[in-house]
């Protein structure tokens, strides 16, 4: 079975997002880089002055988030009705579908914060759907032993027969949190894209030393190996989608023209509708 080559290597970058929360983000709006996804955004703070504000009511159209909590709570409320806190490891998921308005707001556990937001763009067919929302609390998230010392949080998808809680996303996709030291060497579907973002920890990949806080790129394939010592990766793999990418603040479309009327449903208080 051909291995997945490391074609690119991207370092997060620091910014700020909602009422001046800081992040690192890797961003994938342009060129389908990381299509399906879209964005990965690293909450990880240990003051709460970069955190307190969290993300006030906002609206979204035309995407899904998966949020993933390692330390922390992150408390989610919309206009649906729905509300959700997290413990440390648990995951949350929501389909903007047609619109959908929300707020987000982390707190600390013992005074740690270090979570990530992933961004998943939707099809065409798909971005005016109702919007949904669902989370899973750790307890739900299963585990599966890699090797000795390597350990994979399985959040979507599928690792050696174990499936993740999130089995009806939009866009086939694996999404995992592999902890640990070892040698990873997993089978992935060929037709999927595939990267995965070191946050903790060290990797050797084809005799390249990576460190903490860079998106590994890989090409064709239907293996994914890599060393890893001390390890956080969080794993990405799914379906491109393939279509046009036209990108406002928290809206994403296929062109400008339906940006435009995202824009104008929401000043008109019509985006949930």
């Amino acid at each position: 079975m051909s291995v997945r080559k490391l074609q690119h290597i991207e370092r997060s970058h620091p910014t700020s997002d909602g009422d001046g929360v800081k992040i690192r983000r890797i961003a994938g709006f342009q060129g389908h880089k990381m299509d399906p996804f879209l964005m990965l955004d690293e909450l990880k703070a240990d003051d709460s002055k970069d955190y307190v504000g969290g993300f006030p009511p906002h609206p979204h159209r035309g995407i899904e988030t998966l949020t993933l909590m390692l330390n922390g709570h992150f408390r989610h409320q919309d206009h649906m009705g729905n509300v959700g806190e997290l413990r440390d490891g648990g995951a949350q998921w929501m389909s903007a579908g047609r619109g959908v308005i929300h707020s987000e707001l982390p707190i600390t556990t013992d005074g740690a914060l270090h979570g990530f937001q992933l961004w998943i763009n939707l099809p065409a067919a798909k971005k005016m759907q109702p919007a949904d929302y669902r989370d899973f609390q750790p307890e739900s998230i299963p585990q599966v032993a890699l090797a000795e010392q390597l350990q994979a949080r399985v959040v979507s998808g599928e690792i050696e027969g174990v499936s993740g809680p999130l089995n009806k996303p939009a866009v086939p996709m694996l999404v995992a949190d592999v902890i640990g030291s070892g040698e990873l060497d997993l089978p992935l579907d060929p037709s999927f894209k595939v990267m995965a973002y070191l946050y903790k920890g060290s990797a050797m990949v084809e005799s390249k030393a990576i460190e903490a806080g860079n998106m590994l790129f890989f090409g064709a394939g239907e293996r994914l190996q890599l060393q890893g010592e001390g390890m956080g990766l969080l794993l990405l793999a799914g379906q491109p989608i393939g279509e046009p990418v036209v990108h406002w603040g928290p809206f994403v479309m296929n062109s400008q023209s339906e940006i435009e009327q995202a824009i104008r449903d929401y000043q008109a208080g019509t985006l949930t509708s």
